[in-house]
């Protein structure tokens, strides 16, 4: 099983404002940088409830038929995701992990701020795609909280493109 990250920054290191609001990203994800390419490599997308709660706004809904796990321990109105394939689970992120590859999952994409940290925290992600968009936002939601130890990565590769975004990807060597 493989855990990854695809995920935009300011760059500041937030992930959205304080409010969630992401209106600092370039609109419809902006030019081509290796998106398209790395959701058709996933099985399952594991989000939770705030960047649930957060991606039903967006019409239509992003994901397609891609399965779509939304970790949360109180019911969830899952309805509301017209055109998505979306589930509940809860639990902690090893049990997620064992039950989505039980199921036939090989990869997936973990997405949303307490989501990754938790996944990280686990040693579940081997995978970072962290896309840093010239902005300067000052305060928000970061990316990154307290770890309870170093997390070792090694730098695979940097792309920039012409709109000033700059994707950088990692593999995680040392997890725990």
């Amino acid at each position: 099983m493989t855990a990854s990250v695809f995920i935009g920054t300011s760059l500041d290191g937030f992930i959205a404002r304080r409010n969630g609001d992401l209106d600092f990203l370039p609109p419809d994800g902006g030019e081509p940088h290796g998106y398209n390419e790395f959701i058709a490599s996933v099985d399952a997308i594991v989000i939770g409830r705030n960047t649930f709660e957060t991606v039903l706004s967006m019409k239509p809904w992003p994901y397609g038929n891609k399965r779509v796990v939304v970790l949360s321990s109180r019911p969830v109105d899952l309805s509301a995701a017209v055109g998505g394939v979306v589930e509940q689970m809860a639990g902690p992120p090893a049990e997620i992990v064992s039950r989505l590859a039980a199921s036939g999952a090989h990869h997936l994409y973990i997405d949303g701020g307490i989501t990754i940290q938790q996944f990280l925290c686990a040693g579940l992600i081997q995978r970072l795609i962290i896309t840093r968009v010239p902005v300067l936002i000052g305060e928000g939601i970061p990316l990154f909280g307290a770890l309870p130890h170093d997390i070792r990565l090694r730098h695979i590769a940097t792309r920039h493109y012409p709109s000033g975004l700059v994707s950088s990807e990692y593999r995680v060597v040392d997890s725990r």
